[in-house]
């Protein structure tokens, strides 16, 4: 199997990468790392698979038909996996077009080069090629206290510029596989957390700016919910959907772990407080600061993910006990990889929270 992935060079493609070029056994001949390489791409997150001959990167964007066909045949590819986009919903508030131009007019012209390249291939591979979609539970708007989790079935109702320009995606995506019989896959995951996770996202900048000694910003009250997904385990139901999901389907993605975001914010410091203390002896938790609400900030978000373990056997290995504690953990140890990205790439004064 060839594969092309996009937005390969970001938090939750790399591990994705990362996870198939590892595992022992894969049947991946060529994995094509195709990334823009913006704010949140990163080549330093796959530096240490340079050496892997099935690893190829391309610098460029999904919304260039011409090099994204290019791709496409001189690879002979077999399916696309596509993580790119624009995803920090502050970014989307502050400037929504860039979210449409990658998000959407990306997305579109991804699949109309995907459709061409898919059209011509010989049978058996032409019913074996797949195109999958990674999207968010943002899609399906908020919930209340009391809400069922969303399912597949729940109607769209995005709340913020970014939400809306995936949710579009989602639609085309479907549109193609209807109107075109592209077979095309989407999942909606909720909130990822893990290695490699860009420092402007909740957990990475509580993490870093505790050790900075700097306040640790909470949106409102803190009481946003929601359900926090360790990102190895996303990038291992994105691999068996790919493989074994039916065709046209979407599949939700969820951690099983509901928190509100000061409870987040809280368990990290107590685990900064065990694993790197400060020297004053006072806990992180002293650095927490509430600041002025996001506009249109979504109360909660939770996923059901039934459908995915029902069909396809799939579970989260990972509790949101020991999914933070690894992630702690890998924060700690790799403070050269957080200082080069937020030195190079984004000035640490203007990371704000997302979540």
């Amino acid at each position: 199997m060839n594969i092309l992935v996009t937005g390969g060079a970001g938090f939750i493609g790399s591990n994705f990468v990362r996870q198939r070029l590892t595992e022992s056994g894969s049947p991946l001949k060529k994995l094509v790392n195709l990334d823009k390489l913006t704010y949140a791409g990163n080549p330093a997150n796959l530096a240490d698979l340079a050496g892997d001959p099935r690893y190829v990167f391309a610098h460029g964007d999904i919304g260039d038909e011409a090099l994204v066909a290019k791709l496409l045949a001189d690879h002979d590819i077999d399916a696309v996996v596509n993580f790119a986009a624009e995803s920090h919903v502050d970014r989307s508030i502050d400037s929504p077009e860039p979210f449409v131009q990658t998000n959407v007019v990306g997305t579109l012209r991804l699949l109309n080069a995907t459709k061409r390249h898919w059209a011509a291939l010989p049978e058996p591979r032409k019913s074996a090629f797949r195109f999958l979609h990674v999207s968010t539970d943002e899609v399906y708007g908020t919930l209340s206290p009391t809400d069922p989790a969303f399912t597949e079935e729940t109607p769209f109702a995005p709340n913020s510029p970014y939400a809306a320009s995936k949710a579009a995606s989602d639609h085309l995506v479907r549109a193609y596989q209807h109107t075109f019989k592209l077979p095309t896959l989407t999942t909606n995951c909720s909130n990822n957390y893990g290695p490699y996770h860009f420092p402007e996202k909740l957990i990475p900048l509580v993490i870093l700016n505790a050790l900075d000694q700097k306040q640790l910003p909470v949106y409102g009250d803190g009481q946003q919910i929601r359900d926090w997904l360790y990102v190895e385990d996303h990038a291992a139901a994105i691999w068996l959907v790919l493989r074994q999901g039916r065709v046209g389907e979407t599949y939700n993605v969820g951690g099983l772990n509901e928190r509100p975001n000061l409870e987040v914010v809280q368990r990290i410091c107590a685990l900064l407080d065990e694993k790197s203390p400060r020297k004053d002896g006072k806990s992180y938790a002293t650095q927490i600061t509430f600041v002025a609400d996001r506009p249109g900030h979504d109360r909660r978000y939770a996923i059901n993910c039934d459908k995915l373990q029902r069909e396809l056997g799939w579970k989260p290995q990972q509790t949101f006990e020991t999914g933070l504690a690894k992630t702690v953990d890998w924060y700690l140890v790799h403070r050269d990889w957080c200082n080069d990205i937020t030195q190079k790439k984004y000035s640490r004064e203007r990371l704000g929270t997302k979540a």
